[in-house]
């Protein structure tokens, strides 16, 4: 006798499951909510439900926060060498290549001059897509460039950042770019150019180390993960609990490491505020 009898008979292993379009709709990491990537887009990659922001690209920012048809790309198609030889799982020059024919960048951050609410800004953008936003040469490079470029023009920098830190195939190459541009920034300082630095999710590594956490404003987005060395590195090293939401904007916010959270979809608006004050 079997334990289990179908109380429909029409139902059978055989009937066709329904499925989702690839590429149609996404899952939110934060609620579970499932959305049209339409609707997504439309509310600036935020979920309509908790408000979870979604990692999003330099291609998007580009869209939120400058003018339309207003960005001039500087310095497009730099590319990283190899100085050390690197190889892991494979060579560093055919790791760089691949990603270029993958995303569509030819590294890890987009530069270039743009209009906010009709006011000229140099603009500088990091994309998680590049290998994991991961500060190398090129990157360091086309930030001082941008900060150089602010600073003869006489125009507000804004940064995003978004990185997974320093990148270990450059070794101290990468590091050096740290210094670099931190003692470009001090030019804007002298000038009394506004700097204002954007720290989404996440912002780790050389990256908050240096040029991230230098604004003249630290504006970071909600929940966005924001440190030097990941929790779970912390954690290992200290052999304690960490309290709830470290490393978080809104915990950073508390502990006076940035300056106030803001919503992506108020983030242009604040940003434009910022700039008139200041300036």
């Amino acid at each position: 006798m079997p334990w289990f009898k179908r109380s429909k008979e029409k139902i059978s292993p055989d009937s066709q499951k329904t499925d989702l379009p690839d590429g149609l709709w996404e899952k939110c990491p934060g609620c579970g909510e499932i959305i049209h990537n339409k609707q997504l887009e439309a509310n600036l990659w935020t979920c309509l439900k908790c408000e979870y922001h979604f990692r999003i690209g330099s291609e998007e920012y580009i869209k939120i926060l400058l003018d339309s048809g207003s960005f001039k790309e500087l310095h497009k198609k730099m590319k990283s060498a190899d100085p050390l030889q690197f190889v892991d799982t494979k060579k560093y020059t055919d790791r760089i290549s691949s990603t270029i024919k993958k995303v569509g960048l030819h590294d890890a951050v987009r530069v270039g001059t743009g209009q906010l609410h009709s006011t000229p800004v140099a603009f500088g953008c990091m994309d998680f897509k590049f290998i994991g936003g991961s500060m190398g040469s090129v990157v360091g490079e086309k930030v001082a460039r941008i900060i150089d470029r602010s600073h003869k023009s006489k125009i507000p920098l804004i940064m995003i950042s978004q990185s997974g830190g320093a990148r270990m195939m450059e070794g101290a190459f990468s590091l050096m770019q740290m210094a670099k541009t931190s003692a470009r920034l001090t030019l804007l300082e002298q000038e009394r150019i506004p700097y204002i630095s954007v720290l989404t999710d996440p912002t780790t590594g050389g990256t908050t180390a240096s040029y991230a956490m230098l604004g003249d404003i630290n504006i970071a987005e909600p929940k966005a993960l924001i440190g030097f060395a990941g929790p779970r590195v912390i954690k290992q090293t200290i052999g304690k609990d960490l309290p709830e939401g470290f490393q978080k904007s809104e915990f950073l916010l508390d502990k006076g490491f940035v300056d106030t959270v803001v919503s992506r979809k108020h983030l242009k608006d604040t940003i434009s505020g910022l700039i008139e004050k200041m300036t």
